[in-house]
């Protein structure tokens, strides 16, 4: 409740009814959908008794790798490198690149991409963007890499929703080549692509499913996992993560 309120100012959890019978929730135990919320995770993230989790998506992506017609790729954010050691016992902040990379081809995946590559993308389309809006436009331009923070303006600031980049995030743009630019290079169908995104934010998983993100005729990306998902996937295969090469 704190968090939701106090930090994130989005303000739609609090305590319902008494006594034994109180439990947290939006007003009138509503759904979260249906409410302000941005999908940010941060009552995941701080929840005392564990009661509150991210949804979990692995059985897709199980399902996915084992699809001999399906071709799995993967991105990975740039977060996701120094936070996953953690997840395996090791120092907080240690660099995994390389032993995550192994992991991912060892899970099965056809081919493992950086989100780094679609954040220099996303900067060079919004400064183009800012170009055209400085010859006449909405200024200031602000970004809309971040899903939460999409949600929010939409909910909280509707007014300022014009001053919103039009560019997709990292993950979305990443997407969208990996159903267009990336099946023409590679010659496969793009009907058989699977897009997988591995993300430090739980708002990742609604921004996948939003209705605008499949302009190719697909959806951009198919499945978002946080890093606790991507964890669990590695343990649940046996894999040794810490003393991989």
């Amino acid at each position: 409740i704190n968090v939701c309120s106090d930090i994130q100012s989005v303000d739609v959890l609090a305590s319902r009814e008494r006594g034994f019978e109180t439990v947290v929730s939006p007003a009138w135990q509503a759904a979260l959908s249906s409410t302000a919320c941005t999908n940010c995770g941060q009552c995941v993230l701080v929840c005392p008794v564990g009661a509150l989790v991210e949804k979990d998506d692995t059985d897709k992506v199980w399902a996915a790798l084992a699809d001999p017609k399906a071709h799995v790729v993967v991105q990975t954010a740039p977060a996701v490198r120094v936070a996953l050691g953690e997840e395996f016992g090791m120092a907080p902040g240690t660099v995994v690149t390389g032993k995550m990379t192994t992991a991912l081809r060892r899970l099965g995946f056809d081919a493992v991409f950086d989100t780094d590559f679609t954040a220099d993308l996303t900067i060079v389309e919004e400064a183009n963007e800012l170009l055209e809006r400085l010859e006449g436009g909405t200024l200031p331009m602000i970004t809309s890499c971040s899903p939460g923070w999409i949600s929010f303006i939409e909910h909280q600031y509707p007014e300022l929703l014009d001053h919103l980049s039009s560019c997709k995030s990292p993950q979305q743009m990443f997407g969208a080549l990996a159903k267009t630019y990336y099946p023409e290079r590679a010659k496969i169908d793009p009907g058989n692509i699977v897009t997988v995104s591995i993300m430090p934010c739980t708002a990742k998983k609604h921004e996948a499913d939003r209705p605008e993100m499949n302009s190719s005729g697909y959806k951009d990306v198919d499945i978002v996992l946080t890093v606790r998902e991507f964890a669990r996937m590695v343990k649940e295969a046996g894999i040794d993560f810490p003393n991989l090469p």
